[in-house]
């Protein structure tokens, strides 16, 4: 299905344990698509993530958000007969609260599917391919994360500084994200099976940031700009190496407006005056990503282990971070028999730019705190996937968060506690658990 990315579920725990261990080890299961012959795909999945801080952080507490995703493709070709064409259409629902929100007060979540709590169109575009599939394009309502700077191996982790994008382009860039869609168009030449270019434009407009935009107007009114997202490099997704590998130079141009992260309109520290942020114009950023299988026992499987790694940094602009560091790795195939469980560590290093420290630094003198910030803030998790059945994954996971940022308590006159959270993610694909009941 078109965003695989998107997962499930909550709910499907109890239904999970119902099911044997056998039924995990038959032959793969088929989904049920009862229009599948008439062109049309049918999606609908669920996302749960609960959390909880145990020790650091604001205070003690917990939270869970979810999303239900429902989504439908139609294949053109069989549909009106245009070869290589391809409508996508896909809806969601998010609810709940997040941890990072109401209990650490740090400007980054610890669950990925918290943001536009609310039933939301999210993607409607056309796709076609050319020239044999070695060209693609794609226009419509969506959003540039779904596109650029992502990876599988990102959403294995429940922390969003990882999943679904490294955290640093929303920090410092109109990067749209995933639910909020806006008019856009990307395209993708494969120049060899393995070497690419990718670039795309994306409308930035601030209405669609509003909590009670639902993503059906279609307006352009107060757009300020456009970003555009670009990638070039080596990417060996069809897997014809024994150990694939991905290796991407990437960044932005952001032609849209942002706030200033320190001055407003008459230069004073906005978060002490009280005034809104002056308003710029234009940032841009580079980055360079990759991931590499350093074992593959047997090629014919999934199983091995991945390093992986992406390095950020500003180019121009006033921003809110001067760069990000992430590095990790993933086992895929842990125990016998669990050939689609997987083991992740990952680490990622924030580093706040000068304004941002300056910002931080005025409101906690002016809390009644001795302005010594940490420039840093590491974030880090342990996460083990359990494929329950093919429909249904469980992925426990351990979070840490050393020098939580108070963006959620700028007066805070102390420094917030290192957050120790336990977090916990299901995901269950309805048209597979259907398929696995025919």
């Amino acid at each position: 299905m078109y965003r695989t990315m998107l997962k499930g579920a909550c709910t499907a725990g109890v239904i999970a344990l119902s099911l044997s261990n056998a039924m995990a080890r038959e032959a793969p299961v088929k989904p049920f698509q009862p229009l599948a012959d008439d062109g049309i795909t049918l999606a609908l999945n669920y996302t749960g993530e609960a959390a909880g801080n145990v020790s650091g952080g604001l205070r003690r507490a917990s939270a869970y958000t979810g999303q239900v995703y429902m989504g439908a493709d139609l294949d053109m070709d069989r549909i009106a007969g245009i070869g290589g064409g391809t409508l996508h259409f896909a809806v969601t629902n998010r609810h709940g609260k997040s941890l990072s929100g109401i209990a650490i007060g740090n400007n980054t979540s610890v669950q990925e599917v918290w943001g536009t709590q609310n039933t939301h169109l999210a993607i409607l575009t056309w796709e076609q391919k050319l020239f044999d599939g070695r060209v693609n394009i794609e226009a419509g309502r969506s959003q540039a994360n779904i596109h650029f700077l992502n990876s599988p191996l990102y959403c294995n982790f429940q922390t969003n500084s990882a999943c679904g994008n490294p955290t640093f382009v929303f920090k410092n860039s109109n990067f749209t994200y995933f639910p909020a869609s806006s008019w856009m168009i990307h395209a993708r030449a494969n120049f060899t099976p393995q070497w690419f270019l990718h670039v795309g434009a994306y409308e930035v407009n601030p209405d669609r940031k509003q909590a009670d935009d639902n993503g059906f107007s279609f307006s352009t009114r107060n757009a300020t700009g456009v970003i555009v997202p670009w990638e070039a490099g080596y990417a060996d997704d069809a897997g014809r190496t024994r150990l694939p590998g991905h290796y991407i130079l990437g960044g932005w141009f952001d032609r849209g407006d942002y706030a200033d992260p320190l001055r407003d309109a008459s230069g004073g520290i906005a978060i002490l005056t009280g005034q809104n942020a002056a308003t710029l114009h234009g940032r841009s950023g580079l980055y360079f990503r990759f991931d590499q299988m350093l074992t593959r026992p047997d090629p014919a499987t999934k199983r091995g282990l991945t390093l992986f790694g992406v390095a950020m940094t500003n180019l121009s602009g006033r921003v809110e971070e001067s760069h990000y560091l992430e590095l990790g790795l993933l086992q895929t195939g842990t125990f016998k028999g669990r050939d689609s469980d997987t083991l992740g560590f990952l680490i990622n290093d924030q580093q706040f730019s000068t304004l941002a420290v300056e910002r931080m630094r005025a409101a906690r003198v002016a809390g009644g705190g001795d302005g010594n910030i940490h420039r840093h803030q590491y974030m880090m998790e342990l996460a083990y996937g359990a494929q329950v059945n093919p429909a249904i994954r469980i992925s426990p996971n351990i979070q840490y968060i050393v020098h939580p940022d108070q963006t959620g308590a700028p007066f805070r006159p102390r420094d917030i506690g290192n957050a120790f959270v336990f977090g916990l993610k299901f995901t269950v694909d309805a048209p597979t658990l259907m398929g696995m009941m025919r």
